[in-house]
């Protein structure tokens, strides 16, 4: 007859020697055990590494039947979580019989190992994306907007229309007086000169015009013979 007892403290002993930090008595015949993944230097040590916390319990017949077991805690998503109770349960069906608890241990420190190097390698290509997509960004800045045929003949209508839009609005809006005509005609006359001989040019003196609006054009004027 089978001392289930027995095989179940000789268990708890080994297991007290081989996770000496890791394990966690409850009771005699319940314990926790804490489970870290093993890093690899190799990838990016951000993310340093991913644990769970897994709690059993005997049962009168165990290792002939499965012991309890349960997630305490996990760094891990949910979705693995429910990963790591499905590897429990088919490794401790595959060895009933036989104590055990090392073997499931051993099981999901495994999957925690590739765990955290999928968790690495999706931050790395994350990082690699990023960059890539910086780098463009950058090369957008320098290189700009291609000039085309069409491009170039659709600015110059629109800028061309809102420079004419411009300059009637700027001519409405302002209403020049006599004198302010007078200047610019002048100015206008003035880049006409360019085009004369320096000996051709006459100089007007301008305060000869500034009192003629005092001037009573009305008036005859006698002219001697």
């Amino acid at each position: 007859m089978t001392d289930y007892k027995e095989e179940q403290r000789n268990e708890i002993e080994a297991l007290q020697c081989i996770y000496p930090e890791e394990f966690s008595g409850i009771s005699s015949d319940s314990f926790d055990i804490s489970i870290s993944s093993e890093s690899n230097n190799y990838l990016d040590e951000a993310v340093d590494s991913v644990c769970v916390v897994l709690h059993f319990e005997y049962t009168a017949m165990y290792p002939d039947e499965s012991p309890n077991f349960e997630i305490v805690s996990c760094s891990l998503e949910e979705e693995d979580e429910e990963a790591i109770l499905k590897l429990l349960k088919e490794q401790a069906e595959e060895n009933l019989g036989m104590v055990m608890v090392f073997t499931l241990v051993s099981a999901v420190q495994e999957y925690l190992n590739e765990s955290l190097d999928r968790i690495k390698i999706e931050k790395e290509n994350a990082k690699v994306a990023e960059e890539e997509r910086l780098k463009k960004e950058e090369e957008k800045v320098f290189i700009g907007t291609p000039v085309t045929i069409e491009s170039f003949l659709k600015w110059k209508t629109t800028f061309g229309g809102e420079m004419k839009t411009k300059q009637v609005t700027e001519i409405k809006s302002k209403k020049l007086t006599g004198r302010e005509l007078f200047l610019h005609g002048k100015v206008k006359d003035d880049s006409d000169l360019t085009l004369l001989d320096e000996s051709d040019r006459v100089e007007v003196d301008e305060s000869l015009f500034e009192d003629i609006d005092d001037l009573d054009l009305d008036d005859d004027i006698e002219i001697e013979d």
